[in-house]
């Protein structure tokens, strides 16, 4: 049976398990919203106030499930408006795939309306990208694209479709979805080095990242953490393996982590890094990072290895099966000397004093967290409140903490937590926001009123970009340029405009 290119795609989708599509229309995918109309009892469509927004929940709602993202863009400024959005998911290993038109094939390269390279301009912040050129191909196109973005080291995909091979026939017959080969990636000799290196050392640290979660590691994790007593740190892609009380939770590491944490790796004799890439956030200096500890680095992309920091044993592979083949060969340790040395630093640590009189930035994520409990999941822009809700949020659930930690994308919470809650309708979504990051995005409160996505939001409104503020002060003696923000926004009131609840205090 032959049907329309665009039907073509909508079904494919379904067949790859996609239940919602984040996008906006336009005249190069307008086959592609009517193929839609008739699948609304399959597919769920949120339309957004703007592409980026768009970008953003598929992305949102990516890190909160583990499934592939979906997101749909006419040509044109359509398409580059999802830019930032994709390149916030490749920065942080996010598996997204992003459908745009374009001008129909015999337009292309003539400067016709709306027509732009987009192939081009995401080439280097996609894994991969393709455009179809023939209607026969197109299913096939898709199901690598879903193949590719959920293999490996995850990431965004790009389909660039000219607009007439939506509305070409073609013969379409159900697949099944393509998998990845998995060679067998654990070196049993090498497992058994790794082993005997952690069952020796006197002060170990583990320092966890993103690919923790990608790869599903949290329970192994945790295992060999709580079998060895070695304490363990993260990024902060990596929140969520311990609770927040923990002895051996170390919390984040780096420009932003503890001062007990950060000379506890310079102490170190042994650093067992898993799926982290060793960023400049971490480790600026890296002739002196853990100057004293050999490295052990686990991660499924061989290009991470060496690539900032020397390892002296490395792993290539996913961090679940690694973890799960060292397990049987680790051995229960106290290591009482060690975890005792790290509790005389945390005195050292700074600790925020609550107040009766001021609400502190500590103590509402902290409310928040103990109100709502461990089932909730916290939602962040980018700025001094990301770090508070990082350091004070005290999950103990894999994809409960989302942010973009590798990008570092201002605008990016909104359109995240709508995304989390359509794929979590059950789990409550909290977005910690400041006004800087809030102004960027807020007009997605209409995409959530419209599709009645009930995302909670908490807007910390000091009217300054708070950490460039913080930077000026500290290193360029209080010339504050461009960080004071004059406006006052009444968010209550825009948001009540918008059809939104409000509450505040």
């Amino acid at each position: 049976m032959k049907i329309r290119g665009a039907e073509i795609i909508v079904k494919t989708l379904i067949d790859e398990g996609v239940d919602t599509i984040f996008g906006y229309p336009g005249g190069s995918v307008i086959q592609v919203f009517d193929a839609l109309y008739d699948y609304k009892d399959k597919l769920k469509l949120v339309r957004t106030s703007h592409e980026q927004g768009a970008a953003h929940a598929a992305d949102g709602y990516a890190r909160s499930t583990g499934k592939v993202g979906l997101i749909l863009a006419t040509s044109g400024p359509g398409a580059t408006n999802i830019v930032t959005g994709i390149a916030t998911a490749f920065m942080d290993s996010i598996p997204l795939v992003c459908i745009t038109g374009n001008a129909g094939r015999k337009l292309l390269g003539k400067d016709s309306f709306q027509e732009i390279d987009i192939m081009g301009i995401t080439m280097p912040i996609t894994k991969h990208n393709f455009i179809v050129r023939d209607v026969k191909f197109l299913q096939d196109t898709i199901r690598r694209a879903f193949m590719i973005a959920n293999s490996g080291r995850k990431g965004p995909v790009l389909i660039d479709i000219p607009s007439d091979i939506m509305a070409e026939l073609c013969n379409y017959e159900k697949k099944e979805s393509l998998k990845e080969e998995k060679k067998d990636q654990v070196n049993e000799d090498e497992i058994l080095e790794i082993a005997n290196c952690i069952n020796s050392s006197k002060k170990p640290i583990i320092y966890s990242g993103g690919g923790v979660t990608a790869s599903e590691s949290f329970k192994e994790l945790r295992k060999l953490i709580k079998l060895s007593n070695i304490p363990a740190c993260n990024t902060i892609m990596g929140i969520g393996v311990l609770g927040y009380e923990d002895e051996l939770n170390l919390g984040m590491l780096g420009m932003h982590g503890k001062y007990s944490t950060n000379n506890a790796i310079a102490e170190c004799d042994l650093l067992i890094a898993c799926g982290v890439r060793f960023s400049d956030r971490v480790a600026l200096n890296t002739k002196k990072f853990a100057k004293n500890a050999k490295i052990i680095h686990i991660d499924i992309d061989k290009s991470e290895i060496d690539k900032n920091i020397y390892a002296d044993y490395k792993l290539v592979g996913d961090v679940k099966e690694v973890l799960n083949a060292l397990l049987s060969k680790i051995e229960k340790k106290e290591r009482r000397d060690w975890l005792d040395h790290i509790n005389e630093l945390r005195k050292e640590d700074y600790r925020p004093v609550d107040s009766k009189d001021k609400i502190k930035p500590h103590q509402v994520i902290k409310y928040i967290s103990k109100t709502l409990g461990e089932d909730m999941i916290f939602v962040t822009d980018v700025g001094q409140h990301q770090m508070w809700t990082a350091q004070y949020c005290g999950r103990t659930k894999p994809r409960s903490f989302l942010t973009s930690g590798g990008l570092g994308t201002m605008g990016f919470g909104y359109g995240a937590a709508m995304g989390a809650k359509v794929g979590n309708p059950d789990r409550n979504v909290v977005l910690i926001t400041g006004d800087g990051s809030f102004n960027m995005n807020f007009n997605e409160i209409i995409t959530a009123v419209n599709n009645n996505i009930k995302v909670i939001t908490v807007v910390m409104k000091n009217k300054t970009l708070g950490m460039v503020r913080q930077w000026q002060h500290l290193l360029y003696n209080d010339r504050f340029s461009g960080t004071n923000m004059e406006e006052n926004i009444d968010y209550i009131n825009l948001s009540k405009s918008l059809g939104a609840c409000d509450f505040s205090y």
